[in-house]
């Protein structure tokens, strides 16, 4: 049974900008360091950083959050299967971790976006 559902689209000249503003610090913030690994792994890290961030907003949204006291950006982290297929690993146990989830992941040049359900 679908328990929620979380989309979120994301301007890659957003996180562009904050590449150039803030270098590291930002991703240090927000993404674990195998998400950040796992970015600069790519030539256009800046369309996996968005991805990455995108699906983090999906699965607060998802679960009914928001990033907030009951949602941390470093509680999850954003992995890929042998096939490449994203999943959550939940880093901080709580009542969100009993669910299961599904991540998709998509970007053009300009976008991304990322859709996270969650189910019991």
């Amino acid at each position: 049974m679908i328990k929620g559902i979380g989309i979120d689209i994301i301007d890659i000249k957003r996180i562009k900008r904050m590449m150039e503003q803030y270098g590291d610090r930002f991703f240090e913030r927000i993404l674990t360091e195998n998400e950040i690994k796992y970015c600069k792994s790519f030539s256009k890290p800046d369309l996996h950083f968005a991805g990455r961030f995108a699906s983090k907003e999906a699965y607060s949204k998802s679960i009914g959050t928001g990033i907030s006291k009951h949602f941390g950006w470093k509680d999850i982290e954003i992995l890929n299967d042998k096939l490449g297929k994203p999943y959550i690993h939940h880093i901080v146990e709580n009542q969100y971790s009993k669910f299961i989830y599904n991540v998709s992941i998509s970007h053009t040049d300009e976008y991304a976006c990322a859709v996270v359900t969650c189910e019991d």
